[in-house]
């Protein structure tokens, strides 16, 4: 007996590391995705790019932001009102601080004087956690700096305040759901457009149906068509089930255009559905384009800044995840969804998730030519 099953555990050993997608699987991947991600997945928020608009300029106003960025949390642009509000729309800062005219006056004169802090809602986790730094900064500021340097212009006891006033765009009462939602239709999305396409056409591979399509008369472009269509728009109607489970349940709410969010849907899904008709060309099993494919997702979805920002992510990473689809459409999505945006803001993430979605359809292309021939 035990000679029966050491010889089937050796076949199995055998069998399982002879395909070399197997051994990147058993071997590679738990190495390099736990190094790349230790450094990349972090809840802390740092790097905070927030502007400033000092209308007051004094010496009190400017220590004030000497101690916001001396915290090493905060780094500052100066900007107009009119401009910082323009860049929360687009993304680029993820706050924005407003000192008043009369701030040192006020605080001179011995009464309590408040700074404005908008912050970007859209992320709940990390606008809770940006006002508490602020709210730590500011409390400092009033405990050293401005007790004493007030008392030595005769302030008495006790010393005024300075205090913040926090607001939250796009997400008011910083309800985490309305982040983690919308977010979970692009991963589903994700899946489904690489997993289904990259297994169905493997399969025909499998069962020999694939050579009676490569013996008709058509072309590249035709074959790339004729296997994404029939998914795009099972695609296209599972995102519109999500859609409506997120708005009646959880009561998510489209701030911008649906329209144009379905028109940018389709470029995204047609360049999963390339790279998986890459996947799918270069594998024989079922097996081996489920263990590609796997290979692809987990990265893709743990990288895209679906659960952890990407500013928060080293330089190198945040450069590798150029080149992730996912990432461009959930800045998308959250722009349309939560910012209430259009083409004029988010033509950046429309521009790469395009160039993306062209190479991947390429790709695919180029890869069916010699058996298509």
């Amino acid at each position: 007996m035990f000679a029966r099953v050491r010889h089937l555990v050796k076949k199995e050993f055998l069998q399982m590391l002879r395909d070399p997608r197997m051994r990147v699987v058993l071997l590679g991947m738990p190495i390099i995705q736990m190094t790349v991600m230790a450094f990349a997945l972090t809840t802390d928020v740092t790097n905070i790019v927030c502007a400033v608009t000092d209308h007051d300029n004094s010496v009190i106003s400017r220590q004030l932001i000497a101690d916001f960025t001396s915290s090493g949390y905060f780094h500052f642009r100066a900007v107009s009102e009119d401009e910082a509000t323009a860049l929360i729309d687009s993304g680029e800062i993820r706050a924005a601080l407003t000192i008043p005219q009369d701030f040192s006056e006020r605080l001179l004169a011995g009464n309590d004087a408040a700074i404005q802090l908008i912050t970007d809602g859209s992320d709940s986790n990390s606008t809770a956690i940006i006002n508490s730094y602020a709210q730590a900064i500011v409390q400092s500021f009033n405990q050293t700096w401005l007790q004493q340097n007030l008392a030595k212009r005769g302030i008495t006891t006790p010393p005024p305040q300075v205090t913040s006033e926090t607001r939250s765009w796009f997400n008011v009462n910083q309800e985490s759901k309305l982040y983690f939602v919308p977010a979970l239709i692009a991963v589903m999305l994700f899946i489904f457009s690489i997993l289904l396409p990259s297994i169905g056409i493997v399969r025909e591979k499998e069962i020999g149906t694939i050579e009676q399509v490569m013996v008709t008369p058509i072309g590249r472009i035709d074959f790339v068509l004729g296997k994404t269509l029939p998914y795009l728009v099972t695609s296209y109607f599972t995102m519109s089930v999500m859609l409506a489970v997120a708005i009646l349940l959880f009561d998510v709410r489209i701030a911008g255009s649906a329209a144009l969010l379905y028109g940018l849907t389709g470029i995204y899904l047609f360049g999963n559905m390339g790279l998986a008709l890459v996947i799918s060309a270069s594998a024989q099993t079922q097996q081996q384009a489920l263990l590609t494919s796997f290979l692809i997702m987990m990265p893709s979805v743990l990288l895209s800044g679906f659960m952890f920002p990407i500013h928060n992510m080293p330089a190198p990473v945040q450069i590798a995840t150029w080149l992730n689809p996912m990432r461009w459409y959930l800045e998308i999505l959250r722009g349309i969804a939560l910012r209430g945006v259009g083409i004029e803001i988010l033509w950046p993430q429309i521009a790469a998730q395009t160039a993306l979605a062209a190479a991947f359809i390429t790709l695919a292309a180029f890869h069916f030519q010699k058996t298509l021939r």
